[in-house]
């Protein structure tokens, strides 16, 4: 299709959720449901309170969709539970101009200056964390069309793409002139736009192509683990063990290493989710005998006792606190 004729053709469609459409008290809960819509299912925390806002528009391109966040600070998070309830999955280039942020994809983050970029993987956990403004540009892309672009494609999962220097430079240039606006309206045929984005994500990761990753010590693969059973009632050092085909003196004396116990480090990961459910008004519905089930603790008399050993107070004095 000639330029002329695309800068000519119908618009796309601009699907569009807004925070404004609904009660400030409801509005974190709707930005959950718009982002579980518009992407795919995540969870998002604020510390906004009642002056969370934040919208999202997005124009289908094929293969490409173009994603545009605005809003406040939040915290989003992928879990495998949501990726295990998902039918459908994508990679996702985000570039984001005005601030500093942090991505994570399982165990490697990567903090992102005003301008980078990076390519994240919906079949895997990953956590973004927005301190400041979520004013994101967001490319989702289905996984056939960016894995016939890049030779290894999870091989540059949450790295960051340097956007000041070299091929990593146009591609963020490109990446933020890529607007809904734009999208709804290509002064060019989608395709050549698409082809475009391909090609200089491939050059951009290549330029920025990282070492290969030393591999983790056994202490880091015990605490990543740990942070992902600790929800097990009744999880044991020997479980861990076997889960990591080691033995127990061997697990035990990395830990010492470190100057940690298992039961340390078991329980350390089990306050720390339970400070974030008693933080978060969403799970008020639950009682806290059952916030100690989520979080591995089947009694209630040694999940409150732990809370004011660790934490410092009571579940319930941490819900008033907040």
């Amino acid at each position: 299709m000639p330029a002329t004729a695309a800068a000519h053709a119908a618009p796309l469609p601009v699907r569009h959720w807004s925070t404004d459409a609904v009660a400030p008290r409801q509005r974190l809960d709707y930005w959950i449901g718009a982002i579980c819509e518009g992407f795919l299912e995540m969870a998002a925390t604020s510390s906004a309170g009642t002056a969370f806002r934040s919208s999202l528009e997005s124009v289908p391109w094929g293969a490409v969709a173009v994603n545009r966040v605005r809003g406040s600070a939040q915290d989003v998070f992928r879990t495998r539970a949501a990726i295990a309830r998902s039918r459908e999955n994508f990679y996702y280039l985000l570039c984001k101009a005005d601030c500093a942020w942090s991505a994570a994809q399982e165990q490697h983050g990567t903090r992102l200056l005003p301008g980078d970029l990076v390519l994240i993987d919906s079949r895997r956990r990953y956590e973004f964390h927005f301190p400041h403004n979520s004013d994101t540009v967001s490319l989702q892309l289905h996984p056939a069309w960016i894995e016939g672009w890049l030779p290894d494609a999870q091989a540059a999962l949450g790295h960051r793409i340097d956007g000041q220097s070299g091929w990593g430079a146009a591609l963020s240039a490109f990446a933020r002139q890529l607007t809904p606006e734009l999208a709804a309206r290509p002064p060019l045929p989608a395709q050549l736009l698409t082809d475009q984005l391909g090609a200089l994500t491939a050059l951009a990761l290549q330029q920025a192509a990282p070492a290969a990753p030393a591999t983790p010590s056994l202490r880091e693969r015990v605490a990543a683990l740990v942070r992902e059973r600790h929800a097990e009632a009744g999880l044991t050092a020997a479980d861990v063990a076997a889960a990591l085909e080691v033995s127990q003196r061997t697990l035990h004396r990395a830990l010492a290493g470190g100057g940690h116990t298992f039961a340390q480090q078991l329980m350390a990961c089990r306050m720390e989710a339970a400070a974030r459910l008693l933080a978060d008004p969403r799970f008020d519905r639950l009682t806290v005998a059952e916030i100690g089930r989520r979080v591995g603790l089947a009694d209630a008399s040694h999940f409150v006792r732990s809370c004011r050993m660790r934490l410092g107070a009571t579940p319930a004095e941490l819900r008033q606190r907040r």
